[in-house]
């Protein structure tokens, strides 16, 4: 089965993204695929590279990469709702004029075009809010 995840919740307020990452791990262990994850709302922050969880604590973006890494997941963060909260990726920074980003690969900014297009893909799609 081919899995999406939808995740709307902010790392270290919310459960939904240590939720999520675990279902991933999950699915993936009986030999199920994720076919991409979607961060909106305050879930954007997932993709912040400034967070800076304590050293005995999960790194939520790492595990995001690693899950990336290791299973090539595309990680797909809602642009809009990453702009209105302050993240931006290199191309995005320069674009408002802004001197700094916080939005870098294998996060990639994209429209809600591709949640569509992961929903249509995809047998389910999980939200975690």
């Amino acid at each position: 089965m081919q899995y999406g995840l939808l995740v709307m919740g902010a790392p270290y307020s919310s459960p939904a993204p240590h939720s999520a990452l675990r279902f991933a791990h999950a699915v993936l262990a009986r030999g199920h695929k994720i076919a991409g994850v979607f961060f909106y709302h305050d879930g954007v922050h997932n993709a912040s590279s400034l967070m800076a969880p304590p050293q005995d604590e999960l790194n939520l973006r790492e595990a995001w990469t690693e899950l990336h890494q290791q299973h090539a997941v595309q990680l797909d963060v809602c642009i809009a709702a990453a702009l209105r909260r302050g993240l931006m990726s290199e191309s995005e920074a320069q674009r408002h004029g802004k001197q700094a980003f916080n939005v870098a690969p294998p996060f990639e900014l994209t429209g809600l075009g591709q949640l569509l297009e992961l929903q249509q893909r995809v047998d389910r799609l999980i939200t975690f809010a």
